[in-house]
C-alpha cells in the first residue's frame, strides 16, 4: 500500500519554488531517510504531508486523501520538529495525558517509561525546558503516538550524543514491534544510516534519488589514478565528483557501472563511496570540492 504519493508536487513562494515538480511514492511500514542540504525543501515537504501547508500545484495524497486540513490524516500522522508548541499552562504530565486523548494508538505506559528514563519532571512546564530536553520530549510524544505516519524533522536538535544514541535505539526497537511508516529528515546521515530502509535525496526542491539503502551503498565508486589517465578515460563519462588529491593523482566518483577488470587494467585504485559522501557529491553545485577555491586562475 502506498502511504504517500506525490505527482509533480510544487510549492512556490513568489518566483521561488521550495518544491519543484517533485514526484515520489512511499510504501507503508518503511523507515525512509529524507536527506538534503539546508533549503533543499525537506521541511516544506513534511509540512505538506502533515497537512499543515497546501501545495501550490501538482497532486499529493496521504492515505489516498489530500492531507491539507484533513482530520483523518491529522489523527493518523504526527510531525515532530523543533517548532512544536504546547500550552504554557500545561505540565509535561498533562501534555502526555492530552496526547492520549487525540491519538488512537497512544501508549501511555511506553511514554512514561521513556519519560522516566530520560529523567523528566512531571510538573515541569514545557517552555522552561532546554533545547535538547524539548527535542527529547517531542520525540517521546512522537514515538508514543504510534501513528501510521510518523514524520521526524531534525528530531535530535540539541540532544547530546548519548541521548541521540538512546533515541535511535528506542525508535528502531519500537518500530520493529509496531511497524509504521517513518520519515526522518536529518543532517546526521552517518548516525541514522543503520535505521533506514530507503533514502530519498532532494535538492532545490527536486528528487535526486529514491532508492533502498543497499542500492545507495552500491550506487557509486571512487577511483584514484594518474591525473592524465583518469581525465582521458573519464572524458565521455558522467563524473559525480572530481578532486586533485596530489600533484600527479586525481580522485573521481562516478556511477558503479564500469567493469572492475577495466579499471584495474588502467592501474586505478578503486574505493567505496560512503552514503553520506554520495549525497553530498550529488547535491554539490560543482563537481569539485572546497580545495578548488584555492586554485588561482
Amino acid at each position: 500500500m502506498k502511504v504517500i504519493e506525490c505527482r509533480e508536487l510544487t510549492k512556490s513562494y513568489g518566483s521561488f519554488k521550495a518544491l519543484n515538480n517533485l514526484s515520489i511514492s512511499i510504501q507503508e511500514n518503511k523507515i525512509t531517510g529524507l536527506i538534503g542540504r539546508n533549503g533543499a525543501g525537506k521541511t516544506t515537504l513534511l509540512k505538506i504531508l502533515a497537512g499543515y501547508w497546501r501545495e501550490s500545484s501538482g497532486d499529493v495524497k496521504v492515505f489516498s486523501e489530500k492531507p491539507f486540513n484533513n482530520l483523518f490524516v491529522s489523527s493518523n500522522t504526527i510531525l515532530i520538529d523543533e517548532h512544536m508548541s504546547f500550552p504554557d499552562t500545561l505540565t509535561l504530565r498533562e501534555i502526555l495525558k492530552f496526547a492520549g486523548r487525540f491519538y488512537e494508538n497512544w501508549d501511555m505506559s511506553f511514554a512514561k517509561r521513556l519519560f522516566n528514563y530520560f529523567n523528566f519532571d512531571e510538573q515541569e512546564i514545557y517552555k522552561n525546558l532546554s533545547k535538547g530536553k524539548k527535542s527529547t520530549f517531542n520525540s517521546i510524544v512522537g514515538l508514543s503516538t504510534r501513528c501510521a505516519l510518523t514524520l521526524l524533522d531534525e528530531p535530535i536538535t540539541g540532544m547530546d550524543a548519548a541521548v541521540r544514541k538512546d533515541f535511535y535505539r528506542a525508535l528502531l526497537r519500537d518500530y520493529l514491534a509496531y511497524p509504521r511508516t517513518i520519515i526522518i529528515s536529518s543532517h546526521h546521515l552517518n548516525e541514522i544510516e543503520d535505521l533506514l530502509e530507503d533514502i530519498l535525496l532532494i535538492g532545490d526542491g527536486q528528487k535526486y534519488l529514491h532508492l533502498p539503502i543497499d542500492d545507495v551503498k552500491e550506487y557509486a565508486i571512487g577511483i584514484i589514478g594518474k591525473t592524465a589517465i583518469v581525465q582521458q578515460w573519464a572524458g565521455d563519462k558522467e563524473v559525480i565528483f572530481n578532486q586533485q588529491v596530489s600533484e600527479d593523482d586525481s580522485y573521481i566518483v562516478l556511477k558503479n557501472e564500469h567493469p572492475r577488470s577495466e579499471l584495474e587494467r588502467l592501474g586505478f585504485e578503486i574505493t567505496p563511496v560512503t552514503t553520506n559522501d554520495l549525497c553530498i557529491y550529488l547535491t554539490n553545485k560543482t563537481k569539485g570540492g572546497i580545495d578548488d577555491v584555492f586554485i588561482k586562475d
